[in-house]
């Protein structure tokens, strides 16, 4: 008869679609994720979503994936592995040598137009993950981080004075006109409202649900909402 140990993990065809959201909302968060807040994401419990966590970052490191899965103090989010370093600054040096492809100069108006903005909103503006590009454009010294966005958790990112000498400008104020360059991007104050309301959301609910046990031991008492300040990042 075999055993299995009490770190056993919940196999793929026991959660697929659970492990399939997990792996789609950790590839796009700009931050470490918990996994109370992925398990939230995703409509499932902490415990299988770290479970399937473990399972995922022992999977990459056994494989000796690039990719390393690392639970950080905020929480999870990919890395490149760091046997691979000298490959991925490889990429970068060379590609700060070169044109900006298409992709980027549409990721660094987004930025330059609507900054200071998060890699999710970009993101969002663009319909694909920006990861690596925002990556290059960085690594070229066009984009700098500048700080978090106090309500997401969001790392904010920024133009350089590198890019207005690049275009030959002294202000972003001497940018183009918006309007027939990057039509899309007006959708930007929508998403940062969505993005707000799921935050909010998260926290009434997870307020609503540590008030209950309380409610429930005492009916004449009634939990007081915005007792407690829920940790929740926002994609």
């Amino acid at each position: 008869m075999t055993t299995t140990d009490n770190h056993d993990h919940p196999s793929d065809a026991a959660h697929p679609s659970v492990r399939g959201a997990i792996e789609a909302v950790v590839l796009v968060v700009d931050s470490p994720i918990s996994a109370d807040d992925l398990a939230d994401v995703v409509d499932s419990d902490a415990d299988t979503v770290t479970q399937i966590l473990h399972q995922w970052a022992d999977e990459l490191t056994a494989a000796q994936s690039g990719i390393d899965l690392r639970e950080m103090p905020e929480g999870w989010r990919l890395y490149t592995r760091a046997d691979y370093a000298p490959y991925v600054e490889k990429v970068l040096l060379e590609g700060a040598r070169g044109t900006l492809s298409r992709q980027a100069l549409e990721t660094l108006a987004v930025v330059a137009y609507r900054q200071p903005v998060t890699r999710s909103q970009v993101s969002a503006v663009r319909g694909v993950n920006v990861d690596g590009v925002m990556r290059t454009l960085q690594a070229r010294g066009l984009i700098v981080d500048n700080g978090r966005d106090p309500e997401t958790g969001g790392m904010l990112f920024c133009t350089t004075s590198l890019f207005l000498e690049e275009l030959g400008l002294t202000t972003l104020t001497a940018l183009p006109d918006l309007a027939p360059l990057l039509p899309a991007v007006e959708r930007i104050d929508e998403i940062d409202d969505e993005v707000r309301q799921t935050v909010e959301a998260r926290r009434v609910k997870t307020t609503s649900s540590d008030s209950e046990p309380a409610a429930a031991g005492d009916p004449t008492k009634s939990a007081e909402p915005g007792q407690e300040d829920a940790d929740t990042t926002a994609q």
